[in-house]
């Protein structure tokens, strides 16, 4: 086989055209302990972006409804999904029954000393923990990482490195951020804050969540291009 012929597909097609952030986007070979993400929001956004699943153009969510914002750089990471897999694991974490996953990628929140005025980019993050949430009975967990090689966060490996003050503003922010304005009721619950080894075990379970839902996708474009 010739060297141009075994470039890897997803490889050759990402010259041609723009990958998909979800599907197109290789989770790196060091996962889990350094995961590619796709950034959506970042803390000076007032609008919440979330990439269309179908197209993998970023989109407006919806308008922020308060003041606050997320307070670290916020997205995905790809090729991961939260199904069967990471929903048992919060069940079996939190001791309840019937806690299914949300059905999107597996969130992630990264700590960034520079700031970064965009999001539609792609960086590489060293997961350190969590947050285990809970959204009408759904898994959707938020990992927690920091930004690789960056000057201020970069050398944290365990969420006992970072700040309880720290935490404690994510948790605000996602514990308030899907709340109607007036409402006295919380629609989110976050259960436990945990450690690095567990935040790898819900990557882990995210992505074969993923290949149980979605398969390889290159190999499957592979399959559909030879029998045309």
């Amino acid at each position: 086989m010739s060297k141009e012929q075994s470039v890897p597909l997803e490889q050759l097609l990402g010259l041609l055209f723009k990958a998909h952030p979800w599907h197109g986007v290789p989770i790196g070979k060091d996962a889990p302990a350094l995961v590619t993400v796709y950034i959506e929001v970042v803390p000076t956004d007032t609008v919440k972006y979330e990439v269309d699943k179908a197209t993998g153009h970023l989109k407006v969510d919806r308008p922020q409804k308060y003041s606050n914002v997320c307070p670290t750089l916020y997205g995905f990471i790809p090729k991961t999904f939260c199904a069967e897999n990471v929903g048992k694991f919060c069940a079996d974490k939190t001791g309840r029954s019937g806690i299914v996953g949300d059905g999107d990628p597996l969130d992630i929140c990264i700590f960034a000393e520079k700031v970064i005025p965009r999001g539609d980019i792609l960086l590489q993050a060293i997961p350190i923990g969590g947050l285990r949430m809970i959204d009408s009975n759904q898994a959707d967990d938020k990992i927690i990482a920091v930004m690789r090689n960056d000057a201020v966060y970069g050398g944290w490996r365990e969420i006992s490195d970072c700040p309880v003050a720290l935490i404690e503003r994510l948790k605000h922010y996602f514990l308030t951020y899907k709340d109607v304005p007036g409402s006295t009721e919380h629609r989110c619950e976050i259960t436990h804050v945990y450690n690095c080894q567990e935040a790898h075990e819900v990557i882990r379970k995210s992505q074969t969540d993923y290949y149980e839902r979605f398969g390889d996708p290159e190999s499957a474009l592979v399959a559909t291009l030879q029998h045309r």
